[in-house]
């Protein structure tokens, strides 16, 4: 009977990690290269920040001592 490779199995993984690490940094790139609510449902914190950013709230004007 043939011995387990562990050698070939974690090597295996390792690479499986590495893959999955880099698609993750690619996607966290795209996304900040094209930023769009995607995938976002109304009401969370990113679709809030990114409407802010689009639509800054206005200030009103203060009263003047002069009237």
């Amino acid at each position: 009977m043939a011995t387990p490779n562990y050698g070939y199995e974690k090597r295996q993984k390792e690479l499986a990690k590495k893959k999955k690490k880099e698609e993750k940094l690619r996607e966290k790139a795209e996304r900040k290269l094209n930023p769009s609510s995607e995938g976002l449902a109304p009401g969370d914190p990113e679709t809030d920040v990114a409407s802010l950013e689009r639509d800054p709230p206005t200030i009103p004007d203060l009263p003047t001592k002069n009237g």
